[in-house]
């Protein structure tokens, strides 16, 4: 099996994987257009977030923490050879997901099935193999739903299993940019390319004041924050508001240049 240099969020067009993969004219499309299709023995998944796909199923993928709650098609079902081969911890699945159809796919990571659900439409549950090592601006804090963002009940979950979904983030990045609300650090700015589109997001509201049930704006309610930043945030509890923390820098600030 081959090891493909796909980049987590990055996005890609079917035509630009089919490069990657080397994938010859006549073997494009057909099943590579159903949800998942074997390649050379590895599986790749295209999955759509909150929006129907071309043939118009709307299956209810998620993500869940750092799982990916995914169906298989109307018809599936675990004894399926397909199935059983996504299942094989000697098999190579990439995921690539999408909020609206016809965009271009997200690539979510190289992943393993954590469980399942002998059921029909299969459901699995899919961990990432790259783990959080490579995506250190997810965060708890990042807290989201597909399309409106529900929020659960806060007595069934810690603020370390918040659900989060990408698109939460890139609707937050899109409305505040990638530079730190507290100190302005800008990764990119800083560190050239390696930095571009790096920052943590911070969830503003505290966990004491969300009810049974919230719709989460992510405009709103989440803002782009440095690391260290994010850290001083929840050094206190409930967390230092953003201008709190933004008053405390420059009194520090002042502090020292009056010396």
């Amino acid at each position: 099996m081959k090891t493909y240099d796909f980049k987590i969020g990055e996005n890609y067009t079917k035509n630009e994987i089919y490069s990657i993969c080397s994938v010859p004219p006549n073997k494009q499309k057909g099943n590579w257009n159903t949800g998942y299709t074997n390649y050379e023995e590895d599986w790749f998944i295209f999955c759509n977030m909150g929006v129907a796909g071309r043939t118009g199923h709307d299956y209810k993928n998620k993500f869940v923490g750092d799982d990916l709650f995914w169906y298989g098609k109307n018809q599936s079902h675990i004894e399926q050879g397909s199935i059983q081969s996504l299942l094989s911890d000697e098999t190579n699945v990439y995921i690539f997901y999408r909020e609206e159809d016809r965009s271009p796919f997200i690539f979510a990571g190289q992943a393993y099935a954590k469980e399942y659900k002998d059921e029909t439409p299969v459901q699995i549950t899919w961990g990432f193999r790259s783990g959080t090592d490579t995506r250190p601006d997810i965060l708890a804090e990042e807290v989201s739903e597909p399309e409106k963002y529900i929020e659960g009940s806060t007595k069934t979950i810690s603020i370390n299993v918040y659900e989060r979904n990408p698109q939460a983030r890139k609707d937050c990045l899109k409305a505040h940019g990638t530079t730190c609300s507290v100190c302005s650090f800008d990764f990119e700015r800083e560190y050239g390319e390696i930095g571009k589109g790096f920052i943590h997001v911070h969830h503003l509201l505290p966990l004491a004041e969300i009810g049974e049930e919230y719709e989460l704006n992510p405009v709103e309610d989440l803002r782009p924050v440095c690391p260290n930043c994010h850290a001083m945030l929840h050094k206190r509890r409930p967390a230092y508001s953003i201008e709190e923390l933004k008053v405390l820098r420059e009194s520090i600030e002042k502090q020292g240049s009056s010396r």
